[in-house]
């Protein structure tokens, strides 16, 4: 039972303050399907063209693209968990932001700067939970995490159409805020503490993941486990020159290229424009995204 207890604890603690920020970059993903027409309205709070509204989507894109690199750094040089703080740090800044926004040039720099988090936070929160989790429950949070983006852009779909356009804004700080108000008592991962000889730390951040588990066994697995990932460093030509390696490209590509090419980002960032283009009549286009 206690075991179970200090499982599922995870649940409770680090996994929940870790998605809460990606309920928020759910919500900026799915921001622009029922924002777009509201800006374009002859009552927009300032005047857009549907040109200027059309790069609301796409500089959130180039911000997670040009994100990725910096990413890759800020996951080993602050660890999972600064990378998170940082990420949150910044969606935050982006809502405040759209809140004041006088005109669309603000919300274009908004727009990038929430791409940059979401792309670290996707990233990262992965990372850590799964350093963090107990292994019997790892690949199902780490799943979870995109269901988590998803509530976000169902949330937005819920409540931008019918409120003014600062009620979302505060509803994404609200959920940034306890992420980053929760997230710095946190521990951080073992395996980041011990990539950084830090085995002390490492060894107390265990032992408060798991008050009623093995640590030091564990803490052995991890350590040998760091000793072979610096030993058999990777290049990046690694990932075209190893078969195994080759083969894992091969299929996120397909997989990642095939829901893209579908037209999945589209369709959620457009969805109340193409309903309202279609020509509903019976329900309104707010109501049918939802």
């Amino acid at each position: 039972m206690d075991k179970k207890r200090d499982i599922y604890g995870l649940c409770r603690n680090q996994y929940v303050y870790c998605t809460l920020s990606c309920i928020s970059d759910g919500m900026q993903y799915g921001w622009t399907a029922p924002v777009i027409p509201k800006l374009l309205a002859d009552d927009s709070p300032f005047p857009v063209t549907e040109h200027q509204a059309e790069w609301l989507e796409t500089i959130l894109m180039l911000g997670a693209c040009c994100g990725l690199p910096l990413t890759m750094y800020l996951v080993d040089k602050i660890g999972r968990k600064g990378s998170l703080i940082g990420s949150s740090s910044t969606t935050l800044v982006a809502w405040i932001v759209i809140a004041f926004a006088p005109c669309i040039e603000y919300i274009y720099v908004a727009r990038f700067l929430a791409g940059l988090a979401g792309d670290t936070a996707f990233v990262a929160a992965p990372m850590y939970i799964a350093e963090m989790a107990d292994q019997k429950i790892r690949g199902f949070l780490s799943s979870i995490i995109y269901l988590m983006m998803l509530a976000g852009v169902l949330l937005v779909y819920c409540v931008a159409p019918f409120v003014p356009l600062w009620v979302p804004c505060i509803i994404g700080i609200g959920f940034n805020s306890i992420t980053l108000v929760a997230l710095p008592f946190m521990p951080d991962s073992p395996y980041y503490l011990l990539f950084k000889d830090k085995p002390d730390q490492a060894r107390k951040a265990l032992q408060q993941l798991r008050p009623h588990g093995n640590t030091e066994a564990e803490l052995k697995d991890i350590a040998v486990a760091i000793e072979r990932q610096k030993s058999e460093k990777g290049r990046p030509q690694d990932l075209l020159l190893v078969k195994s390696n080759r083969k894992a490209l091969m299929i996120m590509v397909w997989l990642n290229g095939s829901q893209h090419m579908s037209s999945i980002s589209v369709m959620l960032m457009n969805l109340h424009s193409i309903l309202e283009e279609a020509g509903a009549v019976h329900i309104a286009s707010s109501t049918a995204a939802i």
